[in-house]
């Protein structure tokens, strides 16, 4: 359910129209396209013009190319990918493109960003950086963002509120301190308590 509608039997090209964005655990970009066209892409659904209106360039297309091309510039600014807009986004390191991807969600202006492991695959300097981006995020649109991710730093750093789980099974949720206490976490993710941790070292 998704403010009160079910996507159940759905069609995956209607989800981007209710508000719904996402990025990929692997990189989902069309690498031969440049960076500013693979964002451009996720601004698709916001069209409300045809296909005569498109071919025939009417006042509608130059309306919403125009919304289009600020929202870019906006997301090149906001995501540091400036300087290389017009790159193929294949060329481009793996944590620049991971911040292609999030630009492209973002121009379709979600409610909702789902995140699927960001942090997969970035160095710690990477994963600081992400931090951080996820926030400017935030304090920039009005938006929620639901975070899957392994990297619990990460999570502890930005989250509001954590669930975690255990082979698909829900063993606490709560503010990041409550969570980070919870037995049942740091024995699913340490795979024993402080103590008996502690005393092996010693």
């Amino acid at each position: 359910m998704f403010e009160g509608q079910s996507l159940k039997g759905l069609g995956r090209h209607r989800m981007a129209s209710l508000g719904l964005g996402r990025t990929f655990q692997n990189v989902a970009l069309f690498r031969n396209m440049s960076v500013r066209d693979n964002v451009l892409v996720g601004a698709h659904h916001l069209g409300r013009s045809g296909f005569i209106a498109n071919a025939l360039r009417l006042p509608v297309v130059r309306r919403e190319d125009v919304q289009a091309f600020a929202r870019l510039r906006d997301l090149l600014e906001l995501l540091d990918l400036n300087d290389v807009s017009e790159r193929p986004a294949g060329s481009l390191p793996f944590g620049t493109q991971k911040r292609v991807e999030l630009a492209r969600a973002l121009i379709g202006a979600p409610k909702l960003l789902m995140l699927d492991e960001p942090a997969g695959g970035l160095n710690h300097g990477e994963v600081d950086g992400l931090a951080e981006l996820l926030r400017r995020i935030r304090a920039h649109f009005d938006l929620s963002i639901l975070l899957v991710e392994h990297h619990m730093n990460l999570v502890m750093r930005v989250s509001d509120k954590v669930v975690a789980l255990e082979f698909g099974l829900k063993i606490a949720d709560g503010t990041p301190d409550e969570v980070r206490n919870e037995p049942e976490v740091i024995r699913a993710y340490l795979g024993e308590t402080h103590e008996e941790q502690h005393a092996g070292v010693a």
